[in-house]
């Protein structure tokens, strides 16, 4: 027996793509490709953010935030596509593994709590736009940005000691290209009726922060719909795309997810893949693209930058 919790189990063995492992080195290029441009948009973004004088502003601070998210999200999963796909490099340590579905899910918890708290941001951009600033002060920004990455390690805290307190026997494949939660669990050959309620508790809070993003959507609606001219009210909504872009781009692939799980009959494993990859992969890449494309401040910022750098 080992010495890692009286388990057998030495090492989990992550998955690529099934059927398709001949191609992964091919298939590594598109996906080097998109963590470099989603590395290289949000850490533009907070560059410009930090530099930038005129963007000292809540919205853009709660846009830092959400870079940041999203770096941690695509740094969490790199080291481990990056193998499989690279190298064919399958085995992950239990540690290793237990601290990469650390990291994964206290950055999506913290990406989800950066969206609830953007909504509230635009509701009151456009509920009670003479206050606004008034009533998001630096001051609160900072705390609501301190409540939200306490509020992330806390919820996902747990989740390594509970899983580290497991016993695994024999099976050791997971699922996907990197450690969640609850593709480890199944793994286990002792009771993990404590991960299983948890793991639930966290879903919920995610799935809280969508029913709050809704209700937000739902009193903004109501604003604008009380607004009188028409060009005004599209000029409201329309300081919302880039939000709700992001809000679908992120819990689109959580929700088909988690759908597929439980009410699929025969899941495709291929499928199930794909899907949890384009969640670690989609929104870090289109964030930074959307924001830039949608936000003329920070589309110039970034031009500006250019264009001086193409200059010298």
């Amino acid at each position: 027996m080992s010495a890692f919790n009286n388990s057998e189990v030495q090492l989990f063995l992550l998955i690529g793509i099934p059927g398709l492992e001949h191609a992964h080195i091919w298939i590594s290029i598109p996906i080097c490709l998109i963590y470099l441009v989603a590395i290289m948009g949000n850490s533009t973004i907070l560059l410009i953010i930090k530099t930038e004088p005129s963007l000292h502003e809540p919205m853009y601070y709660f846009l830092a935030l959400l870079a940041i998210s999203d770096l941690g999200l695509s740094f969490s999963s790199l080291p481990t596509m990056l193998r499989i796909f690279l190298f064919n490099s399958m085995g992950i340590s239990p540690n290793a593994c237990f601290a990469q579905e650390f990291f994964i899910h206290g950055f999506t918890v913290m990406e989800s709590s950066v969206l609830l708290v953007m909504s509230l941001d635009r509701f009151l951009a456009i509920h009670n736009p003479l206050r606004y600033s008034s009533l998001l002060t630096s001051r609160r920004v900072a705390k609501m940005g301190l409540t939200i990455a306490i509020r992330s390690i806390l919820l996902v805290l747990p989740f390594p000691f509970t899983l580290r307190r497991l016993k695994y026997c024999q099976k050791n494949l997971l699922s996907h290209s990197y450690c969640l939660h609850q593709d480890t669990m199944k793994l286990a050959c002792s009771d993990n009726r404590i991960n299983v309620i948890y793991g639930f508790f966290v879903a919920l809070c995610t799935m809280l922060d969508l029913a709050l993003i809704f209700l937000s959507y739902m009193l903004i609606l109501k604003t604008v719909l009380s607004i009188a001219s028409l060009a005004e009210r599209l000029r409201a909504l329309n300081t919302c795309v880039s939000h709700m872009c992001a809000v679908l781009t992120f819990y689109v692939p959580i929700i088909t997810l988690a759908a597929m799980h439980r009410f699929a009959r025969h899941k495709s494993p291929l499928v199930i893949i794909l899907i949890a990859d384009i969640f670690l992969l989609l929104p870090p890449l289109m964030n930074p693209i959307v924001y830039c494309a949608k936000t003329q401040q920070i589309r110039e910022k970034v031009l500006g930058k250019l264009f001086n750098i193409c200059r010298r």
